[in-house]
């Protein structure tokens, strides 16, 4: 019997390529997709995809998609316990197992671990500690197309958002910058490839640079220095498709 399984969906290429290698393993039925979203903009957290494409790659998939709103300013304490009611309500439907797209982040995936153990649900990690370079040349060689929606001003310039996904793109890459974007560097929105029944018809939009301040009484960092909260990533350039 197959255990009943959601996907953690964040509609870029990780989680594509997941997908994908999840459903070559005959144990896993994964029938949902969950993805958080900023109620306020009606955008995917952090990509900032509009959520009406979110639905119509869903869509392409062939799975229905539920969304876990969230306001834009949310203390982690906040954020945790929305999370856990949301899958002690997966439970409830019967899902035993969570497939996630991280690659090497090992504080994320303790993490994740360390919540998803709270409700009883056991994180399913179809990439985990495979060579990020060698994934981006699977992603391609599988017909893969996406393009980057959001990427850190700290480490790429605007001319890396609202470009596709090619050779090219992996070239330029700075040197301390992953292939894959695993440490937050770039984030996409992955429009076609073998897991769709049809393209996501899309326009690129204007490209935006958006910097975020840091409020001690909103991110739970209280405890941390000025100096420490330096090293957060607070700017990013996001490209709008519609």
């Amino acid at each position: 019997m197959k255990n009943k399984t959601y996907f953690n969906w964040s509609s870029g290429k990780d989680s594509a390529l997941a997908l994908y290698k999840i459903r070559e393993q005959s144990e896993y039925d994964v029938d949902l997709l969950v993805t958080t979203i900023n109620k306020d903009f009606q955008r995917v957290s952090m990509h900032g995809l509009r959520e009406a494409l979110l639905h119509q790659q869903a869509a392409a998939i062939g799975l229905p998609v539920q969304t876990i709103p969230f306001p834009a300013a949310v203390t982690m304490d906040a954020y945790s316990e929305r999370m856990k009611q949301a899958m002690n309500g997966l439970v409830e439907k019967g899902y035993t197992h969570g497939v996630f797209g991280d690659i090497f982040l090992e504080d994320l995936k303790a993490y994740r671990d360390g919540k998803l153990s709270e409700v009883g649900i056991t994180g399913v990690y179809p990439l985990w500690k495979q060579d990020t370079k060698q994934l981006m040349q699977e992603f391609l060689a599988l017909g893969f197309k996406a393009i980057t929606v959001c990427v850190n001003a700290k480490v790429l310039g605007e001319e890396f958002v609202g470009r596709v996904i090619d050779q090219q793109f992996i070239d330029d890459l700075p040197d301390n910058v992953d292939v894959c974007g695993e440490n937050g560097e770039f984030h996409t929105f992955v429009f076609d490839g073998p897991i769709f029944s049809k393209p996501v018809d899309f326009k690129i939009g204007e490209k935006v640079l958006r910097s975020y301040t840091l409020h001690e009484n909103e991110d739970d960092n209280c405890h941390q220095s000025k100096e420490e909260q330096k090293n957060y990533d607070t700017s990013f350039w996001y490209c709008d498709l519609n």
